[in-house]
């Protein structure tokens, strides 16, 4: 027993006579809290200087003593522990609420440090004059250990921003009979609403679900290939292309391949930008059924040629363009190789083929034009090119002369109303994106907008503008979504639906351009740099849910562990913020939502069968500066950039400035943003409100420094491709950062089902019914998902078992 001197002073060192385990203990303890206590007060001091939280600093000094008694084996360190972790506790309810991920970030290292000093506690010199001090302590680490296991099971739920409290009616007037069954471009129709009208697979059977066929394309995601595609599907065959633009033909029913075109694209002249989304279809009227290019397929490609394809054969058509071919660099000018490249294809309008393009951000001002362009799809030739420079004048420009440079381009797909002849085009900002001094009144009226113009002439009908001079990239990223909305009166308005990338979904009139939900102008920060001119207010789409996180705040940080989350909490008050439409700075600046988009470019979808809207989207923070040209040519050369691309430091010749952009993250490679860093969302079209909204996606394939963790936590992963609805009630998608096909109840959110994949598949799934077989297939597109450490070449059909 120790002597009363020893029990009766707290500041005793250690008894030599305490088994060496428990000393290494007591050792190994005092240094974590050392670490985290001295971590703590040096980055509590920046905090604090930066204006913000007292909390760090002050956590620090308790851990640092803390560590100071743990090493003298005092049993005081328990007391001050105990103290310091349930002032934790307060300060954590008080800032974040009962929300799980945010206090699991705040207490779960301190609460798992707890259960190691309560386990210890028994073995401390002053603990033997506490008689119960054993079962109080083992008692404290039991509890503290269960609520260690909940939580970390609770970690594997979703997060539920809406809860469904109801169940939608079947739409009165929905016709099944009015869907047609093939599927004919991006969206499945010109309307794009993706909805798949068939019930064979449901919720009851979909247990039954197995691989029918896998293809591979031979064509490899990676180094900037992305293999954004969903393949045609006409009777039954369907259309696949290829990150390089191949396009295969491939039997729906067995995965046998028909036949194959390369068309030899090299990633020399696509600056690393290689993608193909989708493929149009047409059948030309007058010739007959077996005639050579009766039916064809129609690819545009990174190297700029739009090719028209027998979709019999596969080969080129003779009689479209010069032997198959339009030269879409015809009228642009010089083009930097990659500069302009129309990653989501065609789309068939009446007879003709509406052309645009992606055009390289924030290289300069003398950038190629985002001139929309229709082409003959029989022939090849120019119908008309809506050119922002040059309005009412849908003429090729003459000889020396080129469509207008620098101006709104149009990188996602349009859609199309055959009924109003109208084509709508969703179109991005002018170039360079992130300064606008020098832009045009044309690039400024008509820059992230839906602009409807007459499929047959060009001729502009209406616009509407989601976002005013926009210097935040924030350019339309989906096609447009036409929809006939219930009125609440028993009958429909022809709508049109643009989500953008700052999370507002707009709803208009797809006649007139009019909001048919209510949309109000809301004032925003004009503190912009010298030079350029901001408008004082943007629209707000407030008739609809957005999808977006609220204006952020130092206490929205986050991150694995409290030390992780101080380090994102410096960078946040680091960062210059003014909340939404924070003006682009010469010091670095935050941007919520940022240019990646919470919606992009797989869009929206509608379940036409319940009038609900299924939206997916990613929230992730990124921050930006602009720099003086002195500086970016500095930054350039110090970074080694040898080569044109979006990312990094950027130069915006032809500005006063350039520009060098980045991820807001700890680092431990882990966003700063609160998960869910993805969700996917039911909209009920008849109240515009939303039924459920939840995260989606785990984080099996990433984890802190690029280490896979493998653990399906339901923190929800950002997305691009879309969801395809069926007329059975389930949702299917394919889009997540981590490797699977999901399928989910319309009605709840529900995860009914899911099938790993080899790699990710980012793009949004097809959904058709064999007319050789009379099965149901869904056909994914595997080639790996953004920024996912593995890639491949698979193509992916499940369906239920033949008997």
């Amino acid at each position: 027993m120790p002597s009363t001197s020893e029990t009766s002073n707290p500041g005793a060192p250690l008894d030599r006579r305490i088994s060496a385990g428990v000393k290494i203990c007591a050792y190994v303890l005092s240094a974590i809290l050392l670490i985290i206590g001295g971590y703590f007060i040096y980055g509590g001091v920046q905090l604090i200087a930066l204006g913000g939280s007292l909390y760090y600093l002050l956590a620090g000094l308790a851990l640092v003593f803390t560590a100071f008694l743990m090493f003298r084996a005092d049993l005081r360190a328990v007391w001050l522990y105990a103290a310091f972790f349930a002032a934790t506790l307060i300060w954590a309810i008080w800032e974040s609420g009962l929300q799980f991920w945010p206090l699991a970030a705040r207490l779960g290292m301190f609460a798992a440090i707890g259960l190691l000093i309560a386990l210890i506690t028994p073995s401390l010199p002053r603990a033997r004059a506490f008689k119960r001090i054993k079962p109080i302590s083992y008692g404290v680490a039991g509890i503290t250990a269960i609520a260690l296991v909940a939580a970390f099971a609770s970690s594997f739920s979703p997060i539920w921003l809406v809860k469904p409290t109801y169940a939608p009616q079947v739409a009165a007037d929905y016709d099944l009979s009015a869907e047609p069954d093939r599927w004919v471009g991006f969206g499945r129709t010109a309307s794009g609403e993706q909805f798949a009208p068939y019930d064979q697979i449901s919720r009851d059977n979909i247990g039954q679900l197995e691989v029918a066929w896998t293809f591979h394309t031979g064509d490899i995601s990676g180094n900037g290939r992305e293999n954004q595609n969903t393949p045609l599907q006409i009777g039954n065959t369907l259309y696949p292309c290829t990150p390089t633009n191949q396009v295969f033909a491939v039997r729906g029913d067995t995965g046998e391949q028909l036949w194959h075109f390369d068309p030899g694209v090299n990633p020399g002249n696509t600056a690393g930008w290689m993608r193909c989304r989708s493929l149009a279809y047409y059948e030309v009227p007058g010739l007959a059924d077996d005639a050579p290019g009766k039916n064809r397929l129609y690819v545009t490609t990174g190297d700029m040629r739009l090719i028209a394809l027998d979709a019999a054969t596969g080969e080129p058509v003779p009689e479209f363009g010069e032997n198959g071919t339009v030269f879409l660099a015809v009228g642009m000018g010089a083009v930097i190789p990659g500069f302009f490249n129309p990653t989501s294809g065609p789309l068939l309008a009446g007879n003709n083929l509406i052309v645009g393009g992606w055009v390289m951000d924030n290289q300069s001002t003398d950038e190629p034009s985002g001139v929309v362009r229709a082409f003959n799809a029989v022939t090849g030739d120019l119908a008309w090119a809506w050119d922002v420079g040059r309005p009412g004048q849908p003429n090729p420009p003459a000889d020396g002369e080129f469509y207008t440079r620098s101006t709104p381009n149009m990188w996602a797909t349009p859609s199309y109303d055959p009924d109003l002849n109208m084509v709508y085009l969703p179109t991005g900002n002018g170039t360079p994106d992130l300064f606008g001094g020098m832009r045009s009144e044309a690039t400024n009226r008509v820059g992230s907008s839906v602009v409807a113009v007459d499929a047959t002439t060009g001729e502009e009908r209406w616009t509407f503008q989601l976002v005013h001079h926009d210097v935040w990239d924030l350019d339309l990223p989906s096609k447009p979504v036409l929809y006939d909305m219930p009125d609440g009166k028993g009958g429909r308005i022809p709508a049109l639906i643009q989500a953008a990338k700052n999370g507002e979904i707009f709803v208009l009139d797809r006649r007139t351009g009019e909001p048919i939900t209510e949309v109000e102008e809301r004032a925003v920060p004009t503190n912009g740099v010298a030079g350029e001119t901001l408008s004082p207010t943007q629209p707000y789409s407030v008739g609809m849910p957005s999808m977006r996180d609220s204006v952020l705040t130092e206490a929205k940080m986050w991150g694995i562990t409290p030390i992780d989350q101080l380090n994102c909490r410096i960078q946040f008050k680091g960062l210059y913020y003014d909340g939404d439409y924070t003006p682009p700075q010469l010091e670095w600046y935050l941007q919520n939502p940022s240019w990646y988009g919470t919606t992009n470019w797989g869009g929206q979808a509608i379940d036409k069968r319940h009038d609900i809207m299924i939206v997916n989207d990613m929230r992730v923070m990124m921050k930006g500066r602009l720099l003086s040209r002195e500086d970016e040519i500095a930054r350039t050369a110090a970074t080694g950039k040898a080569s044109h691309s979006t990312g990094g430091v950027v130069p915006m010749e032809g500005t006063p400035y350039g520009a060098e952009r980045g991820m807001v993250e700890s680092f431990l490679g882990v966003p700063c943003s609160t998960p869910p860093f993805g969700t996917m969302g039911a909209i009920d079209m008849k109240t515009q409100t939303m039924l459920w909204h939840r995260s989606l996606g785990t984080p099996e394939q990433f984890g802190p420094l690029g280490i896979k963790t493998h653990l399906p936590v339901e923190l929800g992963m950002p997305t691009l491709g879309g969801a395809v609805p069926t007329a059975s009630g389930l949702v299917f998608f394919s889009a997540t950062s981590d490797y699977y096909l999901r399928a989910l109840d319309v009605m709840t959110g529900e995860v009914v089902w899911k099938s790993p994949l080899p790699v990710g598949g980012g793009s949004t799934p097809l959904v058709f019914l064999s007319p050789e077989d009379g099965r149901q297939y869904v056909v994914v597109t595997a080639h790996g998902s953004r920024a996912a450490p593995d890639y491949g070449d698979y193509i992916i059909a499940y369906a239920l078992p033949k008997s």
